[in-house]
């Protein structure tokens, strides 16, 4: 690796066909944690290429650390550093040009893409510095993809600068970001980091730092109990290894098992290849409806596992699987292992009940407390003025507006001789900006109340909290009802301008409670 020339060696860089690629690179749908894995792929994968050589001269104890730093302040900057190989001098032609494949497509690093396509996505402006171990100069690379675009720029200036042959590092800085994570986003970015990169944590071989915080795996509990069917059984650990072969180059290895305790939003499987999550991070397991049913199952409270899949291809982008004609024969194979006879999972999943320690009732309390606070403490002080200025406002008595409809139903109650229709609607409305909206119409002539009660689920609010989980839905739901009901009462005793607190709490929850 050694490099015999002088510091200029290497003067310029090609980027072809930089110009026409690199422009539209920050319109890719990628997440900020699949983007910033890219960077974290290529120092790993530095690390396999170049192991000996590193333990030859930090030890055998020698770990690949990446550090992660971010900074939220607009224009926002994160730099990406580590200790792996560095860039060598051979390597740059193909590295800074974008789809030029590696000679080594067996790897993490398959695409050519990885680097430049996550750093536009990004920022406009990123630099690359890097130190090949064994080399003695390091480099820097300078990218401005407006300055690229505007004057069809083939070619980049490489900066070099003496260095110790020891030395070997890489980092990539980018600047006036695109996408600026900020406090909610970093708490899931970290999250799903630790998931993607658990097999390399575990075994001792990465050391991933986020804002100098070292990232650290957590192990769930596996859920030890009798078999729900054989009460007075034996308490079995309830997981299992998984393996099957598909033929022609195509298997599946790794472990299906039960949480304990559940939790709707860590489970799933999560799928990798080539020790590296590819599908089903953080709070996005993979939660294939053939195996877990509807939303809010048990089956999606308890059942999780790890599967390392051989042979399939993924996207250039390495957030999912090409599945062609597999998944579904993939499938089939997963649910009759995981529920075969010898420990059945799904039917233990779907009989198992627990209530949850109070610990983590705490834990979760606590959580769901904190994100509220902070969500009030940043949206309040804009809000509340507006809100408050708002002339009082009485319930409605005319029948509410037509709008599409995604569920409904009618019930008839009696309320001290006085008969009560309720109509209870959820909405798909794009337009809604009120979450809860409500009428009530004076019945002639022996005629029922008729009380309107609609949920708008295209609302802001419930887009960030409930949409496909009916339990997440039913929940909201009966606190709508809940307050439309508290407000018929407050109009029966004679309060005025009752839809003032409706209203006020509308106003609240879109500009101020409805950011995740």
């Amino acid at each position: 690796m050694s490099d015999k020339g002088t510091p200029n060696t290497l003067n310029k860089v090609s980027i072809r066909p930089g110009v026409s690629v690199l422009s539209v690179l920050r319109h890719l749908n990628y997440k900020p944690w699949f983007a910033l894995a890219e960077f974290v792929d290529n120092a790993v994968q530095s690390f396999v290429q170049h192991r000996d050589a590193l333990e030859a001269l930090q030890g055998k104890d020698f770990k690949v650390e990446v550090r992660i730093n971010v900074e939220s302040t607009k224009p926002g900057r994160i730099s990406i550093k580590d200790n792996a190989g560095g860039i060598a001098q051979a390597d740059f032609p193909r590295a800074f040009r974008p789809a030029a494949v590696p000679t080594d497509t067996t790897g993490l690093s398959e695409f050519g893409m990885g680097m430049k396509s996550a750093a536009c996505w990004f920022s406009p402006r990123w630099h690359v510095r890097t130190k090949a171990l064994g080399e003695d100069v390091e480099r820097t690379v300078r990218f401005d993809v407006d300055q690229i675009v505007h004057d069809q720029l083939e070619e980049l200036e490489i900066s070099p600068t003496p260095a110790d042959t020891n030395l070997h590092f890489t980092e990539v800085v980018l600047e006036d970001l695109h996408h600026v994570p900020v406090k909610r986003s970093i708490t899931k970015i970290k999250e799903h980091l630790t998931d993607i990169y658990r097999v390399f944590i575990r075994d001792g071989l990465l050391e991933l730092y986020f804002n100098d915080e070292l990232l650290t795996y957590a192990e769930p509990s596996v859920l030890t109990a009798p078999y729900v069917r054989d009460k007075g059984g034996e308490p079995q650990t309830w997981r299992k290894d998984i393996h099957f072969d598909f033929g022609e180059g195509l298997s599946v290895t790794g472990f299906a098992a039960l949480r304990d305790p559940g939790n709707f939003a860590r489970c799933g499987f999560a799928l990798f290849r080539r020790g590296r999550l590819i599908q089903g991070s953080g709070d996005e397991g993979y939660r294939p409806q053939l195996i877990y049913g509807q939303p809010g199952s048990f089956r999606s409270l308890r059942l999780f596992g790890e599967l390392h899949l051989e042979g399939f291809e993924v996207s250039h982008t390495k957030d999912g699987f090409r599945w062609d004609e597999n998944e579904l024969p993939f499938l089939e194979l997963l649910k009759e292992h995981i529920d075969s006879d010898d420990l059945p999972l799904l039917r233990q999943a779907d009989g198992y009940r627990a209530l949850a320690s109070r610990n983590e009732r705490k834990e979760a309390a606590q959580k769901a407390v904190d994100r509220t606070t902070e969500a009030m403490a940043e949206g309040l002080p804009s809000t509340l003025p507006v809100v408050a200025d708002e002339p009082p406002e009485e319930t409605p008595t005319a029948a509410l507006s037509k709008q599409t409809i995604l569920a409904q139903r009618e019930l008839t109650i009696n309320f001290r001789g006085q008969q009560w229709l309720i109509k209870v609607e959820l909405t798909d409305e794009p337009a809604e900006s009120q979450w809860l909206t409500i009428s009530d119409q004076a019945g002639a002539d022996g005629a029922p109340n008729i009380i309107e009660i609609r949920v708008a689920l295209a609302h802001p609010f419930m887009v960030s909290f409930a949409q496909t989980d009916p339990d997440d839905v039913e929940a909201l739901l009966r606190v709508a009802a809940g307050l439309a009901l508290a407000e018929k009462l407050a109009r029966l005793a004679g309060q005025k301008y009752t839809g003032t607190i409706r209203r006020n709490l509308n106003d609240i929850l879109r500009e101020a409670l409805s950011q995740p």
